[in-house]
């Protein structure tokens, strides 16, 4: 199912979209729609080729028993749900909140992130926005949950720490050359009185507006009831793909002006998204541990790497 949705969604972007998509996506100026297409599928294919590695890297451990760490199928149903409702919840006010202000609205991305963008963001909108998220979906959540469950039931606690750090250094390294390769960051060409300072604080910032809501709210609690419900280790990861995605409603280059900007908008959320979303329960899946994918495919690779230049702009770093 997964397979033929994600057919049909390149197939309607080819026969429908406009030779120019309606986004503001400064790092792909020039780009056609076709060639965007292309360069979506190519990540998805890094993303099943980094699967492949993780598996490879553990194969061998002990089986972390995910299922176990989740309550019974009834009341993992009732927390799921509740879960979900509340995660709307928050988007709800990701959106009317920064509206009162005149801002972008609040998804797990900040408006620039990775692609850039025209606009001009005040520190306030930032600092607001990673205030935000962490509350609502880290902080809240980790508490509420806390109450019932252990650190290891939630997957903050390593069962196996040396494969989970041989896990996250071979995929951050091979993450991060693609990344130069692919994208050549602008963050590499700063000056160090810049990217020092600079990346410093994207990194701050990102590991509390981005990184740790997302760790938290779907790969420590959400994924163990996921697949509790699903028994499906397959049907875990596509979930947690797209709730991963389901998050970045929000991201500010979305149009929902019109319904076929709409479509787009949504297509290409879950082209941008589902793959990084997919990699990440995977990781949590293969090692148990929310906090592999943290370090080994978000907080650094991407953000800090492709972001820099973007809050260095927007704090005017010199």
């Amino acid at each position: 199912m997964a397979a033929a949705g994600w057919f049909a969604a390149n197939l309607w972007v080819a026969l429908t979209s406009p030779s120019n998509l309606p986004f503001d996506w400064p790092a792909r100026a020039g780009q056609s729609s076709l060639q965007i297409l292309a360069e979506v599928n190519l990540a998805l294919a890094q993303i099943l080729l980094l699967m492949g590695v993780v598996y490879l890297l553990t194969r061998r451990r002990p089986d972390p028993q995910l299922t176990a760490r989740a309550p019974e199928r009834r009341q993992a149903l009732r927390e799921t749900l509740g879960l979900l409702s509340y995660g709307l919840a928050g988007l709800a006010g990701g959106y009317f909140l920064p509206g009162a202000y005149g801002w972008h609205p609040f998804g797990l991305h900040l408006a620039g992130t990775i692609f850039g963008t025209h606009d001009q963001l005040a520190v306030a909108e930032v600092l607001t926005w990673a205030g935000y998220n962490l509350m609502v979906y880290a902080v809240i959540p980790l508490l509420y949950f806390r109450r019932s469950y252990s650190a290891t039931a939630l997957g903050l606690k390593s069962t196996a720490p040396r494969n989970d750090f041989l896990v996250i250094i071979v995929v951050l390294a091979l993450e991060t050359c693609f990344q130069i390769y692919a994208l050549q960051p602008a963050s590499l060409g700063l000056p160090l009185n810049q990217l020092l300072p600079g990346a410093a604080l994207t990194f701050v910032l990102y590991l509390a507006g981005a990184v740790l809501p997302a760790m938290v709210f779907i790969y420590a609690i959400l994924l163990p009831r996921l697949l509790r419900l699903t028994g499906s280790a397959v049907a875990t990861v596509l979930l947690g793909g797209l709730t991963y995605a389901g998050l970045h409603l929000w991201d500010a280059w979305a149009v929902f002006t019109s319904p076929e900007s709409t479509v787009l908008s949504v297509i290409f959320l879950i082209f941008t998204y589902l793959g990084p979303g997919m990699l990440k329960s995977f990781l949590t899946l293969r090692t148990g541990n929310a906090w592999v994918h943290v370090w080994a495919y978000h907080a650094f690779a991407p953000h800090t790497l492709i972001d820099t230049p973007h809050i260095v702009e927007v704090f005017r770093l010199k």
